[in-house]
């Protein structure tokens, strides 16, 4: 039996609150040049049960392990293949903290780069990590904590939790060199929003300037907002802590509509609002049922047995009902008249498309 129906999907409502709650300046903005920089290294895996790279398609592993080689004043002759089943070239990447001096520790992700089965029990050999300068600025070296593991047979049968190529290093990396951070320099402290939005910039300028006095704070842009800080580093310090713990109350975002085609999840932000427009509706149901029947002739008649399929095709298309939308009004009822026709959350998303389409919808509907 075949059945064809209507996409179904997850449907989930965001209801914001009437009013958004005031927030510290520093969980909405973030300070221009203090942020967080890249490092990333390449280096081996070794003390592996058997799980590393299978060196016969993997041939960089085995160019580093003889580099690495040569570091300790061994050579191997060039016609010598090691197999290295215990060995697995991997990437590092971390993330180097603003501020953090030589010394200090930071985590580190390890990745396989080649066919390794899994990275469990593993040690990373001491591995320089770099910046996008090229400069080395932490040096990386520990034992593997990995969450997956994989198992398999020799009839080819296997079973994998999680992913057991990737692990961590708990404080697996030194720092060795510090990053210029222009904080103690800054003449002005600028402020830059997660998410740009001009009324929330205007309430953020007000609130430093309620506090600071007339001037203190001017916006640039949507973005930023520019704050005048006073002169020594230890005073900025004690500024900047004392601007960021400011209460502000954002503006609310625009009105959206979010329709995740993959995962079947809709979203509709709570300033969502509906011109005046009626709708009509309706599903329909297609049902495909196929049944084998046997002929079998009598016992004393010439004839052969025969198989016929029988197919019964069923249309069931509901009544469709109409149902309107008054001027401006909310997500709440929208929802509510949707549900009170029995419409699925994919009749919804198609309801959704003919309004905008229509140009009943204020919303802007977005499909990722």
């Amino acid at each position: 039996m075949q059945m064809f129906r209507p996409f179904n999907i997850l449907l989930i409502l965001l209801l914001l609150s009437p009013g958004v709650q005031a927030q510290r300046i520093k969980d909405i903005a973030s300070i221009a040049g203090v942020r967080n920089n890249i490092l990333v290294g390449y280096g081996l895996v070794v003390g592996l049960d058997g799980t590393g790279d299978q060196t016969t398609q993997t041939q960089f592993t085995i160019q580093s392990f003889k580099n690495m080689l040569k570091q300790y004043g061994i050579s191997l002759p060039a016609n010598i293949t090691p197999q290295l089943k215990n060995v697995a070239a991997v990437s590092i990447h971390a993330e180097l903290p603003p501020f953090i001096k030589p010394g200090q520790k930071i985590d580190i992700t390890v990745s396989s780069l080649g066919n390794a089965k899994g990275l469990r029990g593993g040690s990373l050999l001491m591995t320089p990590l770099k910046g996008i300068d090229n400069k080395v600025y932490a040096i990386a070296q520990g034992d593997l904590v990995v969450g997956g593991f994989g198992v398999s047979g020799s009839d080819g049968s296997k079973i994998t939790v999680n992913i057991p190529t990737v692990g961590r290093i708990p404080n697996g990396a030194t720092v060795e060199r510090a990053i210029p951070n222009p904080f103690a320099n800054m003449k002005h402290l600028v402020l830059n929003l997660n998410r740009g939005d001009f009324t929330t910039a205007k309430r953020v300028v007000e609130a430093i300037n309620k506090v600071l006095g007339p001037d203190s704070a001017h916006a640039l842009d949507a973005v930023s907002i520019q704050v005048l800080t006073p002169p020594t580093t230890s005073q900025k310090v004690e500024f900047a802590s004392f601007v960021e713990n400011l209460q502000v109350t954002p503006d609310e975002a625009p009105a959206r509509i979010i329709v995740n085609s993959r995962t079947g999840t809709i979203v509709i932000s709570s300033q969502v609002r509906v011109n005046p427009a009626a709708v009509s509706h309706g599903s329909l149901t297609v049902t495909i049922a196929e049944n084998t029947e046997v002929s079998q002739p009598n016992p004393l008649a010439a004839g052969n047995t025969a198989v016929t399929t029988n197919t019964q095709i069923n249309v069931d298309q509901p009544d469709s009902r109409m149902f309107m939308f008054n001027p401006g009004v909310s997500l709440n009822a929208i929802v509510q008249a949707v549900n009170q026709v029995g419409a699925a959350p994919g009749d919804l998303v198609a309801i959704l498309e003919a309004l905008k389409q229509a140009g009943a919808l204020t919303a802007e509907l977005i499909v990722i």
